[in-house]
């Protein structure tokens, strides 16, 4: 087992004090946005061997990858550890993105260089040529943007807006009867793309039906029953003025995670967070296709080629408990799980459902890690990579009376 040292990305939405606050560590003074665990090439985490020497674990990994990471991993995904585990805190709106399937990620990757755009070209959308299918699970409230919803209901709430709109005497912009239109097509896919797309490439006639319909809204225009969404559309303007993201929310499902619920997110599907502390799972990819709600670049043509304009339900991820009382948080991929572990004072140890590679990182009290391979104690904040060749691990209690430990450990899952 090898204690790691992580990575924290200082994005400018990133909360100042959530992060510090949940691992107990003192702030750093500026935006704390990622905290990246994992051996993601980018940022990859610090470990620390046996004698007391350190390597990226990318690095590490690669020394004997069969060992690390196990050889039935090693055969599906290759020589790499198949997720990235972090811990999120957003103050402000992520933008509004959607990520691509493997299929579209090797082909992008493999297009992008054949025409020789440099890694780091900020017109480069494809990073690496893997998938990014992901899930967060809440630690505070979170509120996020998730999937298109029904598109009756979309269509609802822009007739509302028109209707407010009318009632304030501004009249209703031609862009925003023209999606009303949209929703009505009886094809949902068509529907949702038509309107989709006459929003992101809206320019000048969404930037007037925005500010239009943001005057209604702060001049006294009725919220009810859309309280939710048009907040957003209130907040989401006050960041981002104009931009065609703030309309385009009106066709997305709008959710708030309370602490111990997640949800996950395929390929294809269009999502932002909004604001809220949480432990995020992917795939190991930083392949990002933006749609708003960024000054970052936006590739219009690829981003429509990436979405699944279908609705969808918000995709809750329910807690599984195994025989052996394993919390476990199963998405349907392949390449991870989440287990919560809870750990009373006194109480039994809870064995890792380890299948591969596993990292573990602790935000509440203290733990104990034992295996036949060796031990590790872990306090509050502490985090370890534990290889494939270690299991099984169990983990212990280790904190003072009445003290609860609390850790998240992100294995391969192999069952999807």
């Amino acid at each position: 087992m090898y204690e790691i040292d992580n990575v924290l990305r200082p994005y400018a939405w990133g909360s100042t004090t959530a992060i510090a606050a949940l691992l107990g560590r003192p702030e750093s003074g500026g935006p704390e946005a990622e905290l990246w665990i994992g051996a993601h090439p980018d940022s990859p985490s610090v470990a620390t061997r046996p004698d007391g020497t350190t390597a990226p674990l990318n690095e590490l990994i690669s020394e004997d990858p069969d060992h690390f990471l196990g050889e039935a991993s090693v055969a599906e995904f290759g020589p790499r550890l198949p997720f990235l585990t972090k811990v999120l805190a957003a103050a402000k709106p992520l933008s509004l993105q959607v990520h691509p399937s493997l299929d579209q990620a090797r082909a992008g990757f493999a297009r992008e260089n054949a025409d020789g755009i440099p890694a780091d070209a900020a017109h480069r959308n494809y990073r690496d040529d893997n998938h990014k299918p992901e899930m967060i699970f809440a630690l505070t409230p979170f509120d996020a943007l998730c999937g298109f919803r029904e598109t009756a209901k979309s269509r609802d709430v822009f007739l509302h807006l028109a209707g407010c709109l009318e009632l304030s005497g501004s009249g209703v912009p031609q862009i925003l009867t023209e999606v009303i239109d949209d929703l009505s097509l009886p094809e949902e896919d068509a529907a949702l793309r038509t309107a989709f797309e006459r929003l992101i490439a809206g320019g000048e006639g969404v930037r007037e039906a925005t500010s239009r319909v943001v005057e209604a809204l702060t001049s006294g225009a009725p919220m009810a029953p859309y309280q939710p969404e048009l907040s957003t559309v209130l907040s989401l303007n006050s960041e981002y003025p104009g931009d065609p993201g703030v309309l385009i929310s009106l066709l997305l499902n709008r959710l708030s995670l309370q602490p111990g619920e997640a949800v996950y997110l395929p390929a294809g599907n269009v999502h932002a967070y909004l604001h809220g502390l949480g432990v995020e799972v992917m795939a190991s990819s930083d392949n990002v296709l933006r749609g708003g709600l960024t000054p970052k670049f936006i590739d219009v043509p690829e981003l429509l080629n990436t979405i699944a304009f279908e609705s969808v339900g918000v995709p809750m991820l329910r807690a599984e408990v195994s025989d052996l009382g394993q919390e476990l948080y199963q998405p349907p991929f392949r390449e991870f799980q989440l287990q919560r572990i809870e750990l009373l004072p006194d109480g039994a140890p809870v064995p890792l459902a380890q299948s591969g590679a596993a990292v573990i990182i602790v935000v509440e009290g203290s733990v104990y890690l034992d295996s036949p391979k060796g031990d590790l104690q872990l306090g509050r904040g502490g985090s370890a990579f534990l290889p494939a060749a270690d299991a099984p691990v169990n983990v212990h209690p280790v904190s003072g009376p009445g003290e609860t430990a609390v850790a998240f450990a992100v294995t391969t899952s192999m069952k999807a």
